[in-house]
């Protein structure tokens, strides 16, 4: 992944919105370190940590929104960003783990 990833603005939404659109069938992407997955992640998200991610990319659905997140919305901002650029519909969860807690969404621990 390059630097100009993270540059750009992609979509984003916050967590009140993430909520709704989990809710209608888009899939959370965590592109946190494996340690801040296992500690806790939402249910249902799939676990491919940042540099993974490209090589990975044709392990996710083509025909779901992705919803990446991250502790605070920077390193999945990135990851929306080239999953857009790989031809998926995809979008940010603004300031991610932070803005999660804090609207009452449900965590889970483990793998």
């Amino acid at each position: 992944m390059s630097v100009r990833h993270f540059f750009r603005r992609p979509p984003a939404v916050t967590s009140e919105e993430a909520q709704r659109l989990i809710a209608e069938g888009a899939l959370v992407i965590d592109v946190r370190r494996v340690q801040d997955w296992r500690r806790a992640h939402i249910p249902g998200s799939i676990h491919i940590p940042l540099g993974e991610l490209e090589g990975r990319a044709d392990e996710l659905p083509d025909d779901r929104m992705l919803l990446t997140f991250c502790t605070g919305g920077l390193l999945s901002s990135g990851a929306a960003n080239l999953l857009a650029e790989l031809g998926f519909e995809a979008t940010n969860m603004a300031r991610g783990l932070i803005d999660w807690r804090a609207a009452g969404g449900e965590l889970v621990s483990g793998e």
